[in-house]
């Protein structure tokens, strides 16, 4: 029995090896000698067959839409109806004027923020004609970028309105990984993009059937965030060329840079921290009229097209970002020396005086025409010397608590510099011009 099973083993093992040399010997023969030959060659079909084969190819080539070619995608405003269905508005309704408020008073008041040009922003926004889309771009240099910048510079009031808050794009593989994640970025109208879909893939088009509908779309147009911290800017994708290009109306286009983001969120921080300082300049609206004249007139490719119109923002990106750095660094030179800037406040000049007067006066016809905005300015003591102003609620608390923690990290650092105020005075100065005048106004 022994001795079978041991002739069946042997036999087996035979087997095996010569199974292992005919596939070597196999390998070998089909790497070095015989190939299959391609099913299209010539002499394979008839001249007749490989004719009539060309011929569809061609007709494929040049008739039909491929995925290298660029058209105009035109999308409806109904384009995906659900996304604003009636629970969806009420959760927005809800979430939106929420987590907007908190990032206003984290911003401005645990923060410090320095605006430049914001009222071009507020022209945009409000007073653009009806059904006109607005389209903001900006520079991407920290994760929260999109909530607690544009938090910054909008009013509360404005920010209790869902309905007009901003649109978004983010990446499917970063908010919208799960169910719960989903639903919450879409409660805050964030719409998903695939990376490497292309520019013609279904969030594209939500976001450009919102601007159809004349709503607000912000858009990073580097497509991702800086990878060294916001010292250098990437180029504009092409996908913000389409976003302008192919809705029924175009845009008003209006681009920001912001610096001092990758202080509050640092690369790989799981928390924002406070105490810093971030700055914002807005720019004057793109004008892209002239590209579509000459797209007209010359017949440009629609490829060329969406790269002229991404060169043209993002070279005015780089050119706010020059300018913002250079207001940043001027401002911290500023804080470097409280006592030079309270000596010059003081003596407060004429000339000084007369750049204020129009800048009060168009922010009183702004704050006039339309139910949004609420203040003024008047000359007198206060917080800031020089010039009080009368804010919302909202606002004076984000600035007392300013007041509070970072006079108290100054005083800190410095407690002999003359401009340091400790908690105590910010709260009581902050409640005799703002609580107190109010009332005797009243």
């Amino acid at each position: 029995m022994s001795v079978q099973r041991f002739e069946r083993d042997v036999w087996k093992s035979k087997a095996r090896v010569l199974q292992l040399r005919i596939r070597d010997r196999f390998r070998v023969a089909v790497d070095r000698r015989h190939r299959l030959t391609p099913l299209f060659a010539d002499g394979y079909f008839s001249s007749k067959v490989q004719r009539w084969i060309s011929r569809f190819r061609e007709f494929r080539r040049d008739s039909l839409q491929t995925p290298s070619a660029f058209y105009r995608k035109r999308v409806s405003k109904d384009f995906n109806a659900e996304e604003d269905s009636v629970i969806m508005n009420m959760l927005r309704s809800v979430t939106l004027p929420l987590i907007g408020n908190m990032c206003h008073v984290f911003m401005n008041g645990l923060n410090s923020v320095q605006v430049y040009g914001v009222e071009k922003l507020y022209e945009a926004l409000l007073r653009r004609p009806e059904n006109k889309p607005l389209l903001t771009v900006s520079n991407h240099v920290a994760s929260v970028d999109d909530p607690f910048v544009i938090a910054s510079l909008l009013p509360p009031r404005v920010l209790l309105d869902a309905q007009n808050i901003r649109w978004t794009l983010c990446a499917s593989d970063r908010c919208f990984k799960n169910p719960v994640t989903s639903t919450f970025f879409r409660c805050v109208k964030v719409l998903p993009v695939a990376r490497g879909d292309g520019i013609y893939q279904k969030g594209m088009d939500m976001a450009i059937a919102k601007l159809n509908s004349g709503g607000w779309v912000h858009i990073f147009p580097e497509g991702s965030r800086s990878r060294d911290g916001g010292k250098t800017m990437g180029s504009a994708k092409r996908g913000v060329g389409r976003l302008v290009l192919d809705a029924d109306t175009l845009p008003i286009v209006v681009p920001f840079v912001h610096t001092g983001m990758q202080e509050i969120m640092p690369i790989g921080a799981n928390f924002p921290r406070i105490g810093k300082t971030v700055t914002v300049l807005v720019g004057d609206p793109i004008h892209l009229d002239d590209l579509l004249d000459e797209e007209a007139a010359k017949r440009i490719s629609r490829g060329h097209l969406y790269d002229a119109v991404a060169s043209r923002i993002g070279q005015r990106l780089h050119e706010l970002k020059i300018q913002v750095e250079k207001l940043a660094y001027e401002h911290s030179c500023e804080l470097q020396h409280p006592a030079e800037e309270n000596m010059g406040k003081a003596s407060f000049s004429e000339e000084y005086q007369t750049q204020l007067t129009p800048k009060v006066t168009y922010h009183q016809e702004l704050t006039s025409s339309t139910s949004y905005f609420k203040g003024g300015c008047a000359h007198g003591g206060g917080m800031f010397p020089g010039m009080r102003v009368l804010m919302e609620s909202t606002e004076a608390v984000g600035f007392a608590a300013r007041g509070l923690f970072i006079n108290t990290i100054r005083a800190k650092e410095n407690p002999y510099s003359p401009s340091v105020k400790g908690p105590l005075r910010v709260w009581k100065q902050f409640f005799e011009d703002n609580i107190l005048h109010q009332l005797n106004t009243c």
